[in-house]
């Protein structure tokens, strides 16, 4: 993998295969690693938020989850052969783990929800070691549930809480995980528990993913997509010219 810059937000740029490859060496050798992934909406609200502009900084691996960033990186020349979807890698992960041994721990989301999760990933990868599992509503006493995932033993931590909240508690309290890896993967658990159905695959290849959430759930997504996919296209134009006119 390599890092490129896009709109001032530095990305990691490799496969899946490589992205897990990185992962596991991080593991077998006890080294902490913080992972992220960097979507359309994440990219532009990191403009204008600086405690998740530095939450995503001091991540040790940054990928490219959304395929609008994918085009986007293209159109201005960057080399980026496929996306890393989070939910993808979550999986690819705890294949992985199951595989070699691999303690984890499910924090995020409605306590039914994650219960549901544990229950489908435990089915799924017989072998998996579940640390442990925690629903999203722990606000109240942070540092009890940090304790609480430290005690479990967990190696890797998979945290699905919605941005910014889930990067910034993940970059305060980095330190004290006791895991040696930690990734956000946002409405991961929604998908898994069987609550959000994921796109077609013909509309993930071609960016309109956030499309097909927008039809789910039009109320709550619609502004958030307009507004984030707008302000996308305007800072990849700008960008794109700017290019020009130094050529």
């Amino acid at each position: 993998m390599h890092r490129i810059d896009l709109l001032g937000c530095p990305m990691d740029v490799g496969t899946m295969d490589e992205t897990v490859g990185a992962i596991d060496e991080a593991l077998a050798s006890a080294r902490f690693t913080q992972h992220v992934v960097v979507n359309v909406a994440k990219l532009v609200n990191m403009r204008k938020d600086p405690e998740l502009d530095a939450s995503v900084r001091e991540c040790d691996i940054i990928n490219i989850d959304g395929m609008g960033v994918v085009l986007g990186a293209r159109m201005l020349g960057h080399d980026v052969p496929e996306r890393v979807a989070g939910v993808d890698l979550f999986h690819e992960l705890l294949a992985m783990s199951a595989q070699k041994g691999y303690s984890v721990f499910l924090l995020g989301a409605k306590d039914e929800v994650v219960s549901e999760t544990a229950r489908r990933v435990q089915q799924q990868y017989p072998d998996l070691k579940l640390a442990g599992y925690h629903h999203g509503y722990f606000w109240d006493d942070e540092e009890a549930m940090v304790e609480r995932i430290r005690a479990s033993g967990a190696q890797l931590l998979f945290v699905a809480i919605t941005s910014p909240k889930k990067e910034n508690f993940i970059n305060k309290w980095r330190d004290r995980l006791g895991v040696t890896f930690v990734m956000g993967v946002g409405g991961t658990f929604d998908v898994v528990a069987g609550k959000v159905q994921r796109a077609p695959v013909w509309m993930q290849k071609a960016g309109l993913e956030w499309f097909y959430r927008v039809l789910q759930e039009p109320g709550r997504m619609w502004k958030r997509y307009l507004v984030t996919n707008s302000v996308f296209a305007w800072l990849l134009l700008r960008e794109k010219l700017k290019f020009k006119r130094k050529a």
